[in-house]
């Protein structure tokens, strides 16, 4: 008798299954920790495995439960955050926490997980499949790329979204769902990458309608790329003392609350031709040239904080304010300003 496809990708999955801290071994049924898995889903949101295994466990260090992690201002998070990009992700990891802590627990279901504050349709599927065993069809986007060869799927992704959802829940028929999900997610990491499938290493290329069309890797196919707007500003790098003054960024927005040198405010546009030497830097929605110049004092009226030079690397800097700096110590030929 013929092994299912399903049965085929979870033992290809529980012989080479990806060795992850906030995982539990594949096949032994334990159930990891709903504070690893949520901590690790919202940290892999648009950052690679790579990147985020050290910072994961640096997390836990310092909050080894979520009630530390709630019980700890909002800076602290971001600062430890800083350099994982997209920020609102930190804000609503500690207002999760905080909401979390509040009740006593993760609930174990995926609509009451969805409730909390920063956990969206995937991220309810995959606590609730993967730390709570529920019954849960996780797809995210390594799930998406595998559904859409394995059934060859010629629509952009997000045009497809809702067949892919559909077509995947095969994938979860009768099995542990959060087996499933990860053994999906690493198929897809590992094997069914998005430009160099190893469709001859697949445990589904004998049923894969993508690899029998000849053409798996042009499937799903890509959308146009769009242009990226433009925006320009300037930060001020102000010394005194052997500090720098810092400040905060609005709550709300690019970077929001996060620690950053003082500036104007971000216009649309290019930079104007002619301006201080400037760095670019390149966000999700937009591309940001931002000129770097040197004040004598604040700005009237801004708020903020003298940071020590030797203790930089503790304000939680995101990379764009490390560029602006380190760009500004090559500039004026002094020692590097951070670590």
């Amino acid at each position: 008798m013929r092994k299912s496809p399903r049965l085929l990708l979870l033992e290809h999955y529980r012989t080479h299954a990806r060795s992850l801290p906030w995982r539990a071994p594949p096949g032994t049924n334990a159930l990891p920790d709903p504070y690893h898995v949520w901590l690790s889903e919202v940290m892999l949101q648009q950052t690679t495995v790579a990147t985020v295994t050290p910072r994961f466990a640096a997390f836990l260090e310092r909050w080894p439960t979520v009630e530390a992690m709630a019980a700890v201002p909002l800076e602290d998070v971001l600062s430890q955050w800083a350099g994982l990009g997209y920020y609102a992700r930190a804000r609503n990891l500690h207002a999760c926490a905080v909401e979390v802590a509040a009740r006593g627990g993760f609930p174990d279901s995926e609509a009451e997980l969805r409730a909390l504050p920063g956990i969206g349709d995937y991220t309810a599927a995959a606590v609730a499949a993967i730390a709570f065993g529920r019954d849960a069809v996780v797809v995210d986007t390594n799930v998406e790329r595998v559904v859409a060869r394995y059934f060859a799927i010629r629509r952009p992704v997000k045009d497809a979204r809702p067949e892919i959802r559909r077509r995947a829940a095969y994938f979860y028929e009768d099995v542990d769902s959060g087996e499933m999900a990860q053994a999906l997610m690493d198929l897809g990491a590992t094997i069914c990458r998005p430009a160099t499938p190893d469709c001859a290493a697949c445990p589904l290329s004998a049923s894969c309608a993508a690899l029998a069309s000849g053409e798996p890797a042009s499937i799903p196919p890509k959308p146009p790329k769009k242009a990226r707007p433009e925006r320009h500003g300037t930060a001020f790098v102000i010394e005194k003392d052997s500090a720098i003054f810092l400040t905060r960024r609005p709550t709300k927005g690019v970077l929001g609350g996060m620690a950053a040198l003082p500036g104007t405010d971000w216009q649309d546009g290019p930079a104007p031709a002619g301006g201080a030497p400037a760095i670019r830097h390149v966000f999700t929605h937009f591309a940001l040239t931002l000129a770097v110049e040197s004040r004598d004092v604040p700005p009237a009226g801004t708020e903020g904080w003298w940071q020590p030079k030797d203790r930089l690397d503790e304000a939680g800097l995101p990379t764009l304010y490390k560029k602006a700096l380190a760009a500004f110590a090559e500039r004026e030929h002094t020692p590097t300003l951070l670590p």
